[in-house]
């Protein structure tokens, strides 16, 4: 069985339910939060990038800095927690009711089947429109803080140019958190070091607002339709009447 860890994003302003705490949102009588974590419970660590509440004593929680970060500095702050001897994560959204050990399963066994020269960094899944989910997948860890890093160094030096033109940076994204390519209210975390192996408090604050989009540009990306019986593990609840639709699988 492959060791991995897990990270979680819970943050996001879920304007379209009411500003409220999305993944505290109960589907079937148990937060959405609350059966993500329970879907990754033989990872170490667990970390949840967001606001915390009750949870098991082994989960870790850290929370950005600066507030509306977005996913790709959620990450970054997720990965920060991690010890160098983590190979393999979990990057999963808070607000996938339908997620389970199994699917997680067959996001690792993916991974797994990859290796040597031009093997995937990650495997994601595939909605039932073909868009990637990259928060619903699994990734090599040591690619994927390469790519944070050369993400925020990018976005360093566009703000550094910017500063000196008087030019706004354009920020991508203004969603609430989820699978998709969308930005929201999460961010680089407790820690001001380094993203992965970059230099400092300078570069993570680069990526605040920056999209999994730009992300995925720096991977090697394995897409994976889910095809085995049951409600789609990759079903994310942005609004009431996807929570209703989740309870009416979980049924």
């Amino acid at each position: 069985m492959t060791a991995y860890a897990a990270v979680v994003l819970a943050g996001g302003a879920a304007r379209r339910m009411g500003g409220r705490d999305k993944p505290a949102v109960p589907v079937h009588g148990r937060p959405m939060r609350d059966r993500v974590l329970a879907a990754v419970a033989d990872a170490v660590p667990r970390v949840l990038v967001g606001s915390g509440g009750s949870l098991p004593a082994d989960v870790l929680v850290t929370r950005e800095e600066p507030a509306g970060g977005g996913p790709v500095a959620a990450t970054a702050a997720g990965l920060a927690l991690l010890g160098p001897d983590t190979t393999v994560v979990a990057l999963l959204a808070a607000d996938l009711p339908l997620l389970s050990r199994p699917a997680v399963g067959v996001l690792l066994d993916a991974l797994a089947a990859g290796s040597g020269p031009g093997a995937a960094d990650g495997v994601c899944l595939l909605d039932d429109r073909g868009r990637r989910q990259p928060l619903c997948g699994v990734w090599r860890v040591s690619p994927l803080r390469a790519a944070l890093d050369r993400v925020a160094a990018r976005r360093a030096e566009e703000i550094e140019r910017a500063g000196c033109t008087g030019q706004a940076v354009p920020v991508d994204g203004a969603g609430p958190v989820g699978t998709g390519d969308r930005s929201g209210t999460v961010g680089t975390g407790e820690g001001a070091g380094p993203v992965g192996t970059g230099e400092g408090a300078g570069r993570v604050g680069a990526l605040a607002g920056a999209s999994m989009r730009e992300l995925l540009g720096e991977l090697n990306v394995r897409e994976l339709v889910w095809s085995a019986a049951g409600p789609p593990p990759w079903f994310d609840c942005d609004t009431d009447a996807d929570v209703r639709r989740a309870e009416e699988w979980k049924r």
